[in-house]
């Protein structure tokens, strides 16, 4: 197996979210959480909480390409963007896309996007 060096891998079942990535081609441990995954690698609050929201995007659009068996032409067609985009998307090249990309190329497939605020207890 090839392995490339500093990729992270997220993915999500029973509402965990695991990840683990590949450095200098070896596995470093596999760690499951509960909370914020990017927290847990060590990221500042605000960017594990971008990180995480981002990444949970992701993973929907994953879904509806593979729900809907895409090719990535096709998938770049529906969701309004070229096909090297849904390549780096299914790649997981988290740092390429923002947020309200994200959201627009679900909108573009049709999806509703609610987000939720929590106020932190006073």
């Amino acid at each position: 197996m090839v392995v490339v060096v500093a990729s992270l891998f997220i993915w999500e079942h029973d509402y965990f979210v695991y990840a683990f990535i590949y450095r200098e081609a070896r596995l470093v441990k596999l760690k499951k959480t509960a909370g914020n995954v990017f927290r847990d690698l060590g990221f500042g609050r605000e960017e594990a909480a971008n990180l995480k929201m981002r990444a949970m995007l992701m993973v929907e659009l994953e879904k509806y390409i593979r729900a809907q068996r895409l090719t990535q032409r096709q998938a770049a067609e529906r969701l309004g963007v070229t096909q090297p985009r849904i390549s780096d998307l299914v790649r997981g090249k988290i740092e390429l896309f923002s947020v309200d990309t994200l959201i627009a190329m679900l909108r573009h497939a049709g999806a509703t996007v609610d987000i939720r605020v929590k106020q932190p207890a006073a």
